[in-house]
């Protein structure tokens, strides 16, 4: 990560110090021209969602759009700073607050077809905070720079990449409450008999990996929209990611509420199964792939810096 971090740094400050060109686009308008770098603050407004080990489709759980669950996107929203170069790159600091979630009961009627994921029952939900740096850039800005004649597009489309920083506290609800599952240990984190299970950090680095386009409402105004997905690099957003545990466990490490909260929601096949008992080493989650979860934001900006030309 901190490479990746140097690396954005490096960029930037390659392309601030290229000597200034007689850019094809230093006239904005017949109002305002451009400095080489122009700001930009903005906000948005739009959805959010994930992909986890709960919840999911048919058959066996795949990556991304075939385990998709719609029904459980959740409205987000982001607030930016964003400093542009030419229009060519651009360096942003964002912060997106949303919330993530669900649930393997969304498999009620394909539940003969998970081989045992509807019959699990496990469900969570948690808020996001995210803090991105991220480098923009705009191919088209790139191609068109040493063509004077050519007009500036009316839709520039873009990349983004960067680094991020995120924190998250997944809940179980229990009894008409939301319970937060980290400190439950319910996959034994933290237990002297599952050295190789550690706690897991609530806060954490991601990579975001997005495309958007964005278009100039006018000289002080733009319009964007935008997909970011975040990498993760922890199983944990939904609290699932390995074998069920001895449940008897839990007595020497936690005692009243928390106690009982443990040992409800680390296997809760008894909802739908009152006979059931925990099968230790039984599957509970899949660790071979980490948990993602990603946004589509519409984002309105202002934009400064621009100078008005006197006349």
């Amino acid at each position: 990560m901190k490479k990746i971090t140097i690396a954005l740094s490096l960029v930037l400050m390659v392309t601030l110090s290229v000597e200034k060109a007689s850019a094809q686009y230093y006239f904005y308008d017949n109002k305002y021209y451009d400095n080489p770098i122009v700001f930009e603050l903005g906000g948005s407004i739009g959805l959010m969602n994930c992909l986890t080990d709960l919840g999911g489709n048919k058959g066996v759980g795949k990556k991304f759009v075939k385990d998709l669950n719609l029904g459980k996107t959740n409205f987000a929203g982001s607030i930016s700073l964003t400093a542009m170069y030419e229009y060519m790159f651009a360096l942003r600091l964002e912060a997106t607050f949303g919330t993530v979630e669900a649930d393997d009961k969304v498999l009620a009627k394909v539940a003969p077809s998970t081989y045992g994921r509807y019959e699990r029952n496990l469900s969570f939900k948690s808020k996001i905070t995210d803090f991105m740096l991220g480098l923009e850039i705009h191919p088209l800005y790139i191609i068109g720079r040493n063509n004077e004649d050519k007009e500036p597009p009316l839709i520039s489309p873009y990349l983004l990449t960067g680094v991020g920083f995120f924190s998250f506290k997944p809940q179980g609800k229990l009894n008409g409450k939301w319970v937060d599952l980290q400190p439950l240990s319910t996959e034994g984190q933290g237990f002297a008999e599952y050295p190789d299970r550690k706690r897991y950090s609530l806060n954490q680095l991601n990579i975001p990996l997005g495309i958007g386009a964005k278009y100039d409402i006018g000289s002080t105004l733009s319009l964007r929209a935008e997909f970011v997905y975040r990498k993760l690099n922890t199983d944990y957003l939904d609290d699932v990611s390995k074998e069920y545990i001895d449940p008897t466990l839990y007595a020497n490490y936690f005692t009243g509420a928390k106690l009982t909260n443990a040992l409800l929601l680390n296997d809760r096949q008894y909802e739908l199964n009152p006979g059931h008992t925990t099968v230790v080493g039984g599957e509970r989650g899949h660790s071979n792939n980490k948990d993602a979860y990603f946004t589509f934001n519409v984002k309105i900006g202002y934009t400064f810096g621009r100078e008005r030309i006197r006349r």
